[in-house]
């Protein structure tokens, strides 16, 4: 047998067995037998490199030490599901269900346990693991494909019949509880911080640069949903679960099809009782409708399916006492206000603080300093105040009017809005995120400022405001970590070029709250300088069409600040542009036209081509209708597209549009 067919056997060989114990649970050979297979491939690749593979089962001993993560943008957003925490609440979902769906329908249910671990999407190309991902904002997650790959029970190339030509796996990264103690003894003894729970450490495993200490930690995984998808269709959930399996991908084996609603709520209770007897941690039941055509049915909300729920398990609670409440202000300048406790124990872990959400929720409690609480665990996870058990304190929560950080103005923008925020730009605690969204490509485009740039220079003091960016020197810049020449000299460049980005870039990449991109667009053209903004009144801003009065009000109180005004005038020192240039093009081709765009385009940044088209009199929307006029189309489109489709919206691809703009600007 030659070299290569030995590699090939014996990669064969070990993704069998890999497929036993992790999909069947019927393992064939011993750990030390697994062992010695993995031993005799990896000399043989080490000895022949040239027939290395990426998906070899050998990388998943780590592949060395990344320097960051990337972004991965889904075809298909992971959305959230709706919480029900009572088995009332599981039946009015049920009920919908039905109202939605034709008279007298049957439906049967898939209930699942609920893993307490971190969501991960897996996407498989032509049989191989491309990219793993974690959930992100569920449209946009971090690339921890080195990480993912060490965990043995995610196959690395899929077996089987039927395989999808493009499918994403949803599924939850967990690790076993046993696990979990062992490495925490093992943190105890280096003298590290121990990790809260088999959550915590699973998501702090995922975010290690170094995927060699990812593949000791033996993490897990389970698959239980459906992302973008190009196969055969797939009818039921339940018959999804077993293709998954059938591939080789591992999915929860206690997952049971309901022929009625009884059997589900039978289910919940089973496990409500038993949970403590699996080797990892459940926070619920996810119950699905089991039909895929019924799910297409019942649609979506803005946020989660109505054709899934999870049931959550009652959340374990305990008494104590409410010694001070401290404010913390998130990085969107929310103030959060934050009880400090007696130390209690609440089901195996101490609480010390528990969050108050926001002052309504103080007023609603009817809390004061000093007060009896109980709090409860939602979900097993994060502490809550459930209510007051007894009125004992005097001291009462007062909002501040000042922000705990910075001393900036604390506003509460809408009379019905809950939260109060600080609205200072340079507020220490949202410095960083204001940062990353100044210099990212739709704003200043300032290539080269990602988050270890940024983090660094607040680190090291190196810049307290936007306008600190522009008096950044080489010198400055060696003491950030993996800076060099030429990586010095690219963003110096970078920073340089941002400084002749338009006036509505600028605008933007301020971050005021309530402007994004289109309302930036407007405000430069209708005051086409800077100066003018600043010194708007409140009816100027409220009298334009696009603008309305609550950014109105956003715009006046972010100007009216001294730190504000401090800025400004450090950016025009600068020599940043204060002007818009305004393009007069009379009746173009796009004049009145609704342009929606998806998918990757190579000669355009999205926000360039959106500015292009808004500049030639047309209206670039984010979402298709009918009253769309049509849609460019780039590589990889998503749902927009087939959106497009179905409501036989004109589609254009990239070529095209150049054209249109070439014709336009003329």
């Amino acid at each position: 047998m030659t070299t290569r067919k030995q590699i090939e056997s014996l990669r064969e060989k070990i993704r069998e067995h890999d497929y036993k114990y992790y999909v069947l649970s019927m393992p064939e050979i011993s750990d030390q037998e697994y062992d010695g297979l993995m031993r005799r491939l990896k000399v043989l690749e080490d000895a022949h490199p040239q027939y290395k593979s990426a998906d070899s089962p050998t990388v998943r001993v780590g592949g060395g030490i990344l320097r960051g993560f990337k972004t991965v943008r889904y075809r298909q957003k992971m959305l959230s599901l709706d919480n029900a925490y009572s088995f009332d609440e599981l039946k009015d979902w049920e009920e919908r269900v039905h109202k939605n769906l034709k008279k007298g329908e049957m439906v049967e249910y898939v209930a699942e346990l609920k893993m307490d671990g971190v969501s991960a999407n897996l996407t498989y190309e032509k049989e191989r693991l491309s990219v793993a991902a974690t959930r992100g904002d569920g449209q946009t997650g971090e690339d921890v494909t080195s990480n993912i790959k060490t965990i043995r029970a995610v196959p690395l190339v899929l077996r089987g019949r039927g395989i999808p030509e493009f499918i994403e796996v949803r599924g939850e990264v967990f690790m076993d509880r046993e696990e979990f103690t062992q490495l925490n003894k093992e943190r105890e003894k280096c003298g590290e911080v121990l990790f809260a729970n088999p959550r915590n450490s699973t998501s702090g495993s995922l975010k290690l640069l170094d995927s060699g200490i990812v593949s000791r930690r033996r993490l897990k995984f389970f698959a239980y949903s459906l992302g973008e998808y190009k196969g055969e269709r797939i009818l039921t959930q339940g018959g999804f679960l077993k293709k998954l399996n059938d591939w080789g991908i591992p999915t929860n084996p206690n997952s049971k099809l309901c022929r009625t609603f009884d059997e589900v709520i039978a289910y919940c209770r089973l496990w409500q009782e038993k949970r403590q007897k699996l080797p990892y941690d459940i926070d619920g039941m996810v119950i699905k409708v089991n039909d895929i055509k019924q799910q297409e049915r019942l649609g979506f909300t803005l946020k989660s399916p109505r054709w899934a729920l999870a049931y959550k398990f009652p959340a374990r609670q305990a008494t104590t006492e409410v010694l001070k409440v401290n404010y913390n202000v998130g990085r969107t300048g929310v103030i959060t206000p934050t009880a400090e406790l007696k130390p209690v124990e609440c089901a195996g872990v101490i609480i010390k603080n528990v969050t108050l959400h926001n002052f309504d929720e103080i007023k609603r409690l009817r809390l004061k300093v000093g007060d009896r609480v109980l709090i409860e665990r939602a979900g097993d996870v994060i502490p809550k105040v459930v209510k007051v058990t007894g009125h004992w304190g005097r001291k009462a929560v007062v909002i501040p009017k000042n922000c705990p950080e910075c001393s900036g103005k604390v506003v509460k923008e809408k009379e019905e809005d809950v939260a109060y925020r600080c609205i200072n730009p340079s507020c220490p605690a949202q410095l960083e995120r204001g940062l990353l969204h100044f210099a990212s490509r739709s704003a200043m485009d300032i290539e080269g400022m990602g988050e270890s740039a940024v983090a660094q220079l607040l680190n090291l003091g190196l810049v307290k405001n936007f306008a600190d960016i522009y008096r950044l020197t080489d010198r400055e810049l060696s003491k950030l970590e993996l800076f060099k020449e030429k990586k010095i000299r690219n963003l110096l460049s970078a920073v340089q070029k941002s400084k002749q980005q338009s006036l509505s870039r600028l605008i933007y990449a301020l971050g005021i709250r309530h402007v994004g991109e289109k309302a930036a667009f407007v405000l430069a053209r209708h005051f086409k300088a800077m100066d003018n903004l600043v010194s708007a009144k409140f009816e100027d801003l409220d009298s334009i069409y696009e603008i309305g009065s609550v950014m109105a009000r956003s715009i006046i109180d972010y100007f009216s600040q001294g730190s504000t005004k401090k800025l400004i005038d450090g950016l025009r020192q600068r020599g940043l542009n204060f002007k818009e240039r305004v393009f007069e093009s009379g009746h173009t081709a796009l004049s009145g036209k609704t342009v929606v765009f998806t998918g990757e385009l190579k000669e355009y940044a999205r926000s360039q081509a959106e500015e292009l088209v808004r500049r030639l009199g047309a209206n670039a929307s984010s979402a298709v209708s009918k009253n769309t006029d049509f849609v460019v189309a780039g590589e990889n489109p998503g749902s927009k597209y087939d959106q497009a489709r179905k409501l036989g919206v004109k589609i254009i691809d990239e070529k095209k549009f150049s054209a249109i703009i070439r014709d336009g600007s003329a």
